[in-house]
């Protein structure tokens, strides 16, 4: 081998020049270091593979974990997002003018949808149409706003002090429950016919629901993010801010849709019973006039009206806000 051989002549005598093949021994054991063999060609392998291997395992995981969103052209999201409800309402339209024609219901009773577009319409030409939108949704607006800081202090204090929890908990689950209905007249009786009366049905039927959602996700925190936050002297406002609020994002983000839509329909509950001439007309309002008139094509506009907010704040507001939750999560991710 040719390491014996120079091992063999560097062991002679300086004088000495090698005049012809080494007499040396052939030594065929290998070195410790010798990388030959199938044991050493087995090891170096798996050493060259392992890390491969490794990530592509962890890619795998985080595939399997991951809700993965493919990223494509705008033109087809949007009409992939928009077709299947458009199916929808067209398939809703279809059935109602097939109940107008076959009159299962007299027409002054079941309009068709020509009639009822015809009368929003008129509101439209009116100039008025976009006035009782805007009084609800402002109204709506202010007392979940309210709603969001009293809620928010009520459900950390819940959370986090247990006797408080003890005594007060099963109370805002029982009024997470009961109707905002309920609340108009003893408002009434409290504040009169103004807007107060509003706003308090609005509060009480909104802060439950925020309050208990908070709760829920502070439930759902994982000790160990307490823990971390408090060694690193995340304490008092500074933890509740950097540490609990975050952790209880999700808990919280579905307290808040729900504390809108009991808003939304406390506000509408207000609005159909308190009706007077200095407190604007909104959208409640509207469709207790209709009522009055026995106008349906009146009340199902307003209907339809009431409707149309609603999913419109669900869609521009909340629904944005969630897929931003999920994605910084790793629940929902672009690719």
């Amino acid at each position: 081998m040719a390491s014996t051989e120079t091992t063999s002549a560097a062991a002679g005598s300086p004088g000495d020049a090698p005049t012809g093949p080494s007499t040396a021994p052939d030594t065929d054991t290998p070195d410790a270091d010798d990388a030959s063999g199938p044991e050493a060609a087995t090891r170096t392998g798996t050493e060259a593979a392992a890390p491969g291997d490794l990530a592509g395992l962890e890619a795998g995981l985080d595939a399997l974990d991951s809700t993965v969103v493919a990223r494509q052209p705008w033109l087809r999201t949007a009409l992939s997002k928009a077709f299947p409800p458009l199916i929808a309402i067209v398939i809703v339209l279809g059935l109602w003018q097939l109940a107008y024609h076959f009159q299962l219901k007299p027409h002054y009773l079941l309009p068709s949808p020509l009639d009822v577009f015809r009368s929003l319409q008129q509101k439209w030409l009116e100039g008025t149409l976009l006035s009782f939108v805007w009084t609800s949704v402002s109204r709506g607006a202010l007392g979940f706003v309210a709603s969001v800081a009293i809620g928010t202090v009520l459900g950390l204090i819940v959370a986090r002090v247990r006797p408080v929890r003890a005594a007060i908990g099963p109370i805002l689950s029982g009024l997470q429950s009961l109707p905002s209905v309920a609340w108009v007249p003893a408002a009434i009786i409290w504040f009169g016919l103004s807007d107060a009366t509003i706003y308090a049905v609005v509060l009480l039927g909104a802060v439950p629901s925020i309050a208990n959602g908070l709760v829920s996700g502070v439930d759902q925190i994982s000790p160990l993010y307490l823990r971390a936050g408090r060694s690193i002297g995340a304490t008092g406002l500074t933890g509740v801010r950097h540490v609990l609020l975050p952790a209880a994002l999700p808990g919280y983000l579905a307290g808040l849709k729900q504390g809108w839509a009991f808003s939304w329909r406390s506000l509408m509950a207000a609005e159909l019973i308190v009706n007077a001439p200095d407190l604007g007309t909104g959208l409640g309002q509207l469709l207790e006039q209709g009522r009055e008139l026995q106008d349906m094509s009146w009340v199902l506009s307003a209907i339809l009206l009431i409707l149309i907010v609603g999913i419109g704040i669900e869609l521009l507001i909340f629904a944005p806000i969630e897929r931003r939750v999920l994605r910084s999560r790793g629940l929902l991710v672009k690719s």
